[in-house]
């Protein structure tokens, strides 16, 4: 019994006939993708130098496209289980040699079929663990450049904080000299500025005391005046000048021992 032919696999298909190319060059660019998953073949494809490989692109693509729009398949779960390139016709083309002689030119076609089948379970669990790996590995090293992009900024902001920090205490420094400074500047001038007052304060204080002196030298001479004043007034007022006593003094009064020593006197008269 023989096995399933090549035309016969299951899958999604896409075939593009009488292709402008000969079936040898395009069979060496689909064995590059056979048995590769579509991204891969996709990727495969688009970095071929080949000038077919443009076209079995073109064709894989439209195998997806038919896939997913026939078949409801995801095409990222499917891979290239068939390509294969047949031959077409020929085109039989003359060319003039030499001496009224002519050559052939054959110009070779070919049908080319692109087959896309889902993956197996097994490689489909395989390939939907090694997709979150990867992507777990790429959010990590996203994370740790994220951290390591923080640090450096955190970093940045510590020593741009430390220079501000410092500056700001420079400043602080310099204010708090200039405000000792100021200080003892407004302490001297406070201090001179008591001094003078003090100064005057006592020079007015001595003019004050000489103002009292002489007015005491003046009020005592006023008195004086005015004693000399009174008393001319008065010897004025007396008629022969002399002092006048204003009363008469008195006689002392006899006591009772005088008294009674006269008694006997009068008894004897």
């Amino acid at each position: 019994m023989t096995g399933v032919k090549t035309n016969e696999r299951p899958g999604t298909r896409a075939v593009l006939r009488h292709s402008g190319v000969s079936a040898y060059k395009a069979r060496e660019v689909l064995n590059l993708i056979r048995g590769e998953d579509f991204e891969r073949a996709t990727e495969i494809l688009e970095y071929c130098e080949r000038g077919v490989a443009e076209v079995i692109g073109k064709l894989l693509n439209s195998a997806a496209a038919n896939a997913r729009h026939n078949d409801a398949l995801d095409p990222e779960e499917m891979y290239v289980s068939a390509c294969f390139a047949d031959e077409g016709t020929t085109l039989k083309r003359w060319r003039p040699r030499a001496r009224g002689r002519a050559t052939r030119i054959r110009k070779r076609t070919c049908h080319i079929t692109v087959i896309l089948s889902r993956l197996p379970d097994d490689q489909l669990a395989r390939r939907r663990a090694r997709v979150a790996a990867e992507q777990s590995q790429r959010r990590a090293r996203r994370v740790a450049g994220g951290l390591r992009r923080n640090r450096g900024a955190a970093s940045a902001g510590t020593r741009a904080a430390e220079e501000r920090a410092t500056e700001e205490t420079e400043s602080t420094t310099e204010a708090l000299a200039a405000l000792e400074e100021a200080r003892a500047l407004e302490t001297t001038s406070h201090h001179e500025e008591l001094e003078a007052e003090a100064e005057s304060a006592l020079d007015q204080e001595d003019h004050e005391d000489d103002h009292d002196e002489v007015d005491d030298t003046a009020e005592a001479d006023q008195s004086a005046d005015a004693t000399d004043e009174t008393s001319d007034d008065e010897t004025a007022e007396s008629p022969a000048g002399d002092v006048v006593d204003e009363a008469p003094e008195a006689s002392p009064e006899p006591s009772d021992d005088d008294a009674d020593a006269d008694d006997p006197a009068d008894e004897e008269n």
